[in-house]
């Protein structure tokens, strides 16, 4: 699976997308990546945090539970959760299937408009540079 290059990059295997504007923040939606649930293999469960929980760069905000073993995964922006992905309760596996578009993890509302909360974070290319790498 390509690494698609419409989103940014953690080097801990998540990834960001800018979902919009709500007025008073901007609406990231959080995921991990191809790589990431590879590794993992088969997923059981995904312990998501609680909406409306502020979160901070890099530290962990849930887990997600595979056969193999349990990962944390991290925020890669601060605010609030907006949102989580409900469905990940009955259908955890869906962030096997298909981790860049259903078995997305959470949305995070970070305050201020414009800028680029994403900034930071690895495009594409080196998001895939580092895992050809590892």
């Amino acid at each position: 699976m390509s690494t698609p290059d419409d989103r940014r990059y953690t080097d801990q295997h998540e990834w960001a997308l800018v979902q919009g504007t709500d007025g008073t923040s901007t609406v990231v939606r959080i995921g991990i990546t191809h790589h990431a649930q590879d590794a993992l293999g088969d997923i059981v469960f995904v312990q998501l945090p609680e909406v409306g929980a502020q979160v901070a760069p890099g530290t962990a905000i849930g887990e997600v539970e595979s056969t193999k073993s349990v990962s944390d995964f991290y925020a890669p922006v601060a605010g609030t959760v907006a949102a989580v992905n409900e469905r990940l309760a009955d259908a955890p596996e869906t962030v096997n299937s298909d981790p860049y578009g259903e078995g997305w993890l959470v949305d995070i509302a970070v305050p201020g408009e414009g800028g680029d909360p994403l900034g930071q974070l690895l495009d594409a290319a080196a998001y895939q540079a580092l895992v050809d790498g590892s």
